[in-house]
């Protein structure tokens, strides 16, 4: 009762896939603490990149690193030089010559990811932001960006107060017990001048129902076989990459480069003489269409020339979670609060002193 639990390893396996993808009986242990010094050196090197997660797949002898950022331009750097230096660092770490891939992803919305909300509050306490401000900054932001609710906590000498404490901010529903919901947990330290200050981050962002998906596939199916086609023409084709994230079954093993294939499967049409032509210039189309090369995001270190990768890595990084132009009423109202308890702080503080009376 009353027990707080990960909410990532509370749904692990059920909502959630594991970060290290690998199985091993000899040397367990020291993969284990590879693994921890493979993310250790990257999240000290890439700092200011608002890297949220590192995620490691091991194969019989290769490794595969993914790197979750808001910022892949940092990450790459100019012509991929940060890339291919944090790369050959690896090397060195493993002793995996050759045979490390490292990919970028970029994370399209970093408004509901928890880990880098979570960054961008400790980024503002070490700038002696006032705690309240960047946590109830943080939670409008987060329910701007479509979040159903959020749950931000910091603890720590909060304000340079001598005596640590705790405080919590929720709005919306944060359901921690159900196992169904997407909750994205976050976990970063701010390095304040009074001590660290340990920021938790929960975003919920609705409920995964992987039944009903499911039976939507089961329901295409079966009107396309009523109306005369076969199941395979039902879904769009999908496009298998080399990037991170779940297995998808259906999906050939990738190669020695980690590149996958598409699966098409051929089919057998018997066409009337009279719809030929236009058959034929349909099979050309899909032809030219096919040669077109494919941009995947994932993002190969040794292969990157991105001009915009570039540009980013030349503009210093900006914060996470910007303040607006314009004050609004949230700032006016912290703004009176804060001048408010600055005003009170020696009145509730003060220690009594004691006059011993003379006789």
């Amino acid at each position: 009762m009353g027990q707080k639990v990960n909410p990532y390893g509370f749904r692990l396996g059920i909502t959630t896939d594991w970060k290290s993808r690998w199985f091993e009986e000899r040397n367990y242990r020291e993969f284990v603490v590879e693994d921890w010094k493979i993310r250790d050196y990257l999240m000290r090197q890439l700092e200011a990149a608002a890297v949220s997660r590192i995620e490691v797949e091991r194969t019989r002898d290769r490794l595969r690193v993914d790197i979750h950022t808001a910022r892949p331009g940092i990450v790459i750097g100019r012509r991929g030089a940060e890339a291919d230096r944090l790369k050959k660092h690896l090397e060195e770490l493993t002793g995996l010559q050759n045979r490390i891939q490292l990919n970028i992803q970029e994370i399209k919305q970093p408004e509901l990811d928890a880990a880098l909300i979570a960054q961008g509050i400790c980024d503002q306490l070490v700038r002696r932001v006032a705690f309240r401000r960047a946590m109830k900054r943080a939670i409008q932001t987060v329910q701007k960006a479509g979040a159903q609710g959020i749950k931000v906590q910091c603890s720590g000498r909060l304000g340079g107060s001598e005596m640590s404490r705790k405080e919590q901010y929720r709005e919306g529903r944060v359901p921690l017990h159900t196992l169904r919901a997407d909750i994205d947990y976050g976990f970063r330290e701010a390095r304040t001048t009074s001590g660290r200050v340990g920021v938790k981050v929960w975003i919920y962002k609705g409920d995964i129902l992987p039944y009903k998906v499911s039976i939507e596939d089961k329901i295409t199916r079966e009107a396309a076989m009523a109306v005369g086609e076969t199941s395979g023409q039902g879904g769009p084709r999908r496009l298998i990459t080399a990037g991170g994230g779940r297995r998808r079954a259906e999906a050939f093993p990738a190669d020695e480069d980690g590149a996958g294939e598409d699966v098409v499967e051929e089919e057998i049409v018997h066409v009337p003489a009279a719809e030929a032509p236009e058959v034929a210039e349909v099979a050309e189309v899909a032809t030219a269409v096919a040669e077109e090369p494919v941009v995947t995001d994932a993002v190969e270190a040794a292969d990157v020339t991105v001009p915009e990768a570039e540009e980013e890595a030349e503009t210093p990084p900006a914060d996470l979670l910007p303040s607006p132009t314009e004050p609004d009423d949230l700032d006016r109202q912290l703004t009176q609060d804060e001048e408010m308890e600055r005003q009170n702080r020696h009145e509730h503080h003060e220690t009594p002193h004691f006059r011993r009376e003379s006789d």
